[in-house]
């Protein structure tokens, strides 16, 4: 199954490691990336240089329309991500992490910060954006009571964009969760799972079709829980060239 607009997009996130900017576009664009996700952990000290991200996004035919921005930026000035977003031509903002120190150990207090994604969704939905959470393990692991932090974050309003191989390292089924929010989810994260004991230096991450996820299963149910981006990540690649290279060659075989 397709994606609607049939766009390959990458995480930039995977290629921090990267000498420059320019060096990540340039190799994305001549692999045949379409789209990026550029991420923000904190406010940038001057909007106005984003000028030039946008205009290297140009210059190598790259969009973005998503982008990740941390939960303080949201808390700290709202109006900075509509910016932002617009400034790039987005129409996805997504928080993608909570710290540690800042989980909760019981519902109430996941329902708390799901309170305040919710009225999130509902500011940028005001500013002509659609907002998201994003997932790791730890909110697919139930509490003392049953219940999962994911569910508590999402409530019935918040958006979702599921990394499914992290929802897989959580010890839950992408399938059931796909399911559970579709309707939902506007995006979806593409990463792949080593077999278990190999590329500890990866975090136990593969480039897309290396590893142990079915994807094409998986991506069919994505598209059918109604994203409209998936976005290929890995969250730790030795070799960022690599994980390019070859996560867009499966892209190419599972996205027709």
């Amino acid at each position: 199954m397709t994606i609607p607009n049939n766009d390959l997009s990458f995480q930039m996130f995977s290629s921090r490691e990267a000498a420059t900017l320019e060096e990540q576009l340039k190799l994305l664009s001549e692999l045949g990336y379409t789209d990026v996700q550029p991420f923000f952990f904190g406010m940038p000290e001057n909007i106005a240089e984003l000028d030039d991200y946008v205009a290297l996004l140009k210059k190598y035919n790259l969009t973005a329309k998503t982008g990740h921005f941390t939960l303080d930026i949201f808390e700290e000035d709202p109006a900075a991500v509509e910016t932002i977003a617009k400034k790039f031509g987005m129409w996805l903002v997504v928080v993608p992490w909570i710290n540690p120190e800042d989980r909760p150990t019981t519902a109430e207090g996941w329902k708390a910060i799901g309170a305040k994604l919710e009225a999130y969704t509902l500011d940028m939905e005001k500013r002509g954006l659609t907002f998201a959470y994003h997932n790791h393990e730890f909110e697919m692991m139930p509490l003392p009571d049953g219940t999962f932090p994911i569910d508590h974050l999402l409530g019935d309003k918040v958006p979702f964009e599921p990394d499914l191989a992290w929802v897989a390292v959580g010890k839950q089924d992408p399938l059931v969760w796909l399911e559970k929010y579709k309707g939902r989810i506007p995006a979806v994260h593409v990463k792949d799972i080593a077999p278990e004991g190999t590329k500890l230096d990866e975090k136990g991450f593969a480039d897309l079709g290396h590893g142990t996820l079915d994807w094409q299963t998986l991506w069919d149910a994505s598209v059918a829980a109604g994203a409209q981006l998936m976005i290929v990540e890995h969250d730790q690649p030795s070799d960022w060239t690599r994980f390019a290279r070859n996560s867009i060659a499966t892209l190419r075989q599972i996205g027709q």
